[in-house]
């Protein structure tokens, strides 16, 4: 065990818990601030030990001067202490995100744009032309995956040759400022009350106007919290 600085009143030791443990109870210290190391083999360490010995004696030192009571000691705990990481909430909210993303694109609800132009037997010079063209009116939305665009199936009408539904374009002017593509996506697929437990997305073709009627019921939550 190696004493890097010693002062009246304060001194750091360095040594493994047991060296440290042996000096300890021979010391008739009042308070002891401990910090310990796993690994001690990084280039660096050696410095850190000497760095931190000089901030505590240091800080020490002033605070005698200063007169200052425990309370600012604890404070030089503090600033000892490794920042605080991400909080559990934090955690569960990215989680929640990453299983409500898999959810969507798990679904089978969605074309890219090739496939998109296809369906609706559009010029395959340009593929992305026309979806693009859509997706820029607002008369369709897209979620954006790996550097693709993906179309949502359930927005084409069927007997229009799988062009977007007229509702759908309301729905995305209800959403604008509020939701995403991802937004409108996670509310497209999500059980709602307001429409008796049903998915949006099921409804969208044959009773637009309550689904219409459910994203402005939803945008007012958003609104008034």
């Amino acid at each position: 065990m190696s004493v890097l600085k010693e002062h009246t009143g304060v001194s750091t030791l360095i040594g493994t818990p047991k060296e440290v443990r042996v000096s300890l109870n021979k010391s008739q210290a009042e308070q002891v601030l401990v910090v310990t190391f796993e690994h001690q083999n990084h280039s660096g360490t050696k410095i850190l030990f000497e760095n931190l010995s000089n901030l505590a004696s240091s800080m020490f030192g002033l605070f005698q001067q200063q007169h200052q009571s425990r309370a600012t000691l604890e404070r030089l705990v503090e600033a000892l202490v490794p920042p605080t990481p991400a909080t559990p909430k934090i955690l569960k909210e990215a989680a929640m995100l990453v299983k409500a993303r898999k959810a969507v694109l798990e679904s089978g609800d969605w074309l890219t744009a090739a496939e998109l132009t296809q369906l609706a037997q559009l010029s395959t010079a340009n593929p992305s032309a026309q979806p693009n063209k859509w997706k820029k009116a607002g008369r369709i939305f897209a979620i954006h995956h790996n550097g693709v665009d993906y179309f949502p199936a359930y927005g084409l009408d069927k007997d229009q040759d799988f062009r977007p539904l007229k509702a759908l374009a309301q729905v995305i002017e209800v959403f604008d400022g509020h939701k995403n593509g991802w937004g409108m996506a996670f509310w497209f697929m999500t059980a709602n009350s307001f429409l008796g437990g049903k998915r949006p997305q099921d409804l969208l073709a044959s009773q637009s106007t309550k689904v219409i009627a459910a994203a402005r019921d939803e945008v007012q939550g958003i609104e008034h919290g």
